[in-house]
């Protein structure tokens, strides 16, 4: 049978144990559906008043993929969508998601292909009005023989809706990060909190992202240095107001 990607949700079978019934279903045809994959959505979150999207804007409408009895793909996948609970409406058949009311948990998606059902999760937050730094300026101390001390602190934004002092933060946003200035390409990469390289966070419920930066000190150019990144929200792929921010880390040598 064709295995689904790591990120997908597999089905799950109501009223009846997950071994056993879906897979000793001998008596299906081969166009009886055997499993279902909801794929990961593409957003960690869905605004209030507006429809799930992705960073360039465009709406998200959620895959599954419905397998048959010999393991081949039905397209398409006779899928039924529902949400269980507050937070989000959720269109039956094209499964596109509209967030209607906060919640302080993630709101179900329930994707139905006959009686399997598999499930993601997404949250709902504010609109994003504005992006601003909250650790613009740091520094490091780099040590060319030892390795753990050549990983930043968080250079970090917030992201916030409305207007102070009235404002409030906004949570499970999307901010992304680049590395626009750096004395040679490979000088320093940015990571998340387990040291793996990327460019983007989710906002925490404080509405703070940031990224780490890893310097290679044997690459420096001179003995003081910096790295200038750029930290970008998009909103329907228009750029946050206050995007890019200007987040500096300065290089200093050893003491």
């Amino acid at each position: 049978m064709r295995l689904s990607p790591a990120s997908a949700v597999f089905f799950t079978l109501l009223g009846i144990g997950l071994t056993g019934a879906a897979c000793t279903d001998v008596s299906g045809s081969s166009t009886s559906v055997l499993s279902i994959v909801f794929d990961s959505l593409s957003a960690p979150s869905v605004v209030v008043g507006d429809t799930l999207r992705d960073t360039t804007g465009a709406i998200v409408r959620p895959v599954v993929h419905a397998f048959d009895f010999q393991g081949r793909e039905i397209i398409p996948a006779p899928v039924f969508f529902l949400s269980p609970g507050s937070g989000v409406t959720v269109d039956s058949a094209t499964g596109i998601v509209v967030g209607d009311s906060l919640r302080s948990t993630p709101a179900r998606i329930v994707a139905t292909v006959g009686i399997l059902q598999a499930v993601q999760t997404v949250d709902v937050t504010l609109r994003p009005d504005l992006v601003q730094a909250v650790n613009a300026l740091d520094s490091l101390q780099y040590s060319p023989t030892d390795s753990t001390l050549n990983l930043s602190r968080q250079l970090q934004v917030k992201l916030t809706h409305g207007v102070a002092p009235n404002d409030t933060v906004v949570k499970s946003y999307i901010v992304s990060f680049t590395i626009v200035a750096q004395s040679d390409p490979q000088l320093g990469v940015l990571v998340n909190d387990a040291g793996k390289a990327s460019v983007v966070d989710t906002t925490d419920a404080t509405g703070i992202a940031g990224r780490m930066i890893r310097v290679h000190p044997l690459l420096l150019t001179s003995t003081v240095d910096s790295i200038v990144v750029n930290a970008t929200a998009k909103y329907r792929g228009v750029q946050v107001n206050g995007s890019p921010v200007r987040l500096v880390l300065l290089l200093k040598p050893p003491g």
